[in-house]
Parts: C-alpha cells; sequence; structure tokens
C-alpha cells in the first residue's frame, strides 16, 4: 500500500466561512441546501465514495454545516469531534474527486441567493472555504 498523500496546505491557513451566514439563512436552509449538494452528489461520478443511505448522509453533513456556518454545534452533539481528514482518509480522494465534489457544490452554490438565502456578501468567502477543506480532504495523488 502506497503512503498517504498529504495535500500542499497548511490546515489551520483555511479559513473558516463567516458565521454570520447562519443568522441570515438559518438552520432549515443550510439543511436544504446541503440536501440539494447530496442530490447532485448522488448523480456523481464520485457516488460510490458514499454510503447507500444518502439521506443520512446529507442530515450529518448539514449538521456539520449548521455549525460551521454560526449556528449550534449539532455534528458536535451528535457524533463527537468531526476529526474531517481522519474520517475520509478509508476514501480514495484524489484531485478528480475534489474537482467533482466541488462541482457539485458549485451547481448548488449557482442559485444559493435564490433559493436558500445564502447570503451574496459571504459567497466568495465561502467558495474560498470549500476550496481549501477540500484539498485538505484529498489523500491520493
Amino acid at each position: 500500500m502506497s503512503p498517504v498523500f498529504t495535500p500542499p496546505i497548511n490546515p489551520q491557513q483555511i479559513v473558516s466561512p463567516s458565521r454570520a451566514i447562519y443568522e441570515t439563512m438559518g438552520e432549515e436552509n443550510i439543511t436544504r441546501m446541503i440536501e440539494d449538494f447530496y442530490a447532485e452528489l448522488e448523480q456523481s461520478s464520485i457516488r460510490e465514495m458514499f454510503p447507500r443511505d444518502m439521506k443520512f448522509s446529507a442530515q450529518k453533513s448539514a449538521a456539520f454545516f449548521v455549525g460551521l456556518l454560526g449556528g449550534p454545534p449539532l455534528y458536535h452533539q451528535r457524533y463527537g469531534n468531526p476529526m474531517m481528514r481522519a474520517r475520509h482518509l478509508p476514501l480514495p480522494i484524489n484531485r478528480a474527486a475534489r474537482d467533482e465534489w466541488l462541482a457539485c457544490f458549485e451547481r448548488v452554490l449557482q442559485h444559493a441567493t435564490e433559493r436558500y438565502q445564502f447570503p451574496p456578501e459571504h459567497l466568495e468567502g465561502f467558495r474560498e472555504f470549500l476550496s481549501g477543506f477540500s484539498l485538505w480532504m484529498m489523500n491520493r495523488d
């Protein structure tokens, strides 16, 4: 087995998105946005990386994003410390998988201000976070 790839990024330099996003969107809109993101993933080339029950995966991911965007720490309360890189190590995440994941998110973000009341002034910062976060999840060259 080859050694795990370490991406060229310091995870402590990934800037978290504004926690003010939650104030505008609320839990319901964040959850709907993540459910729509998972609907994109379900039809993507990386579908096999996800559990059979995409609904549960979407709920778990939504709990993470609610806390990240300024809401209550639902993920921590329900599942413990996120430890996202460690949780993703068993999955073969290379550049192509990362790019597909980002493309799925981008399709949802194109309509995020209208559909989910995502504050437009925070979209670019959220995209930058997703870019750095997804780079840190890569574990294959």
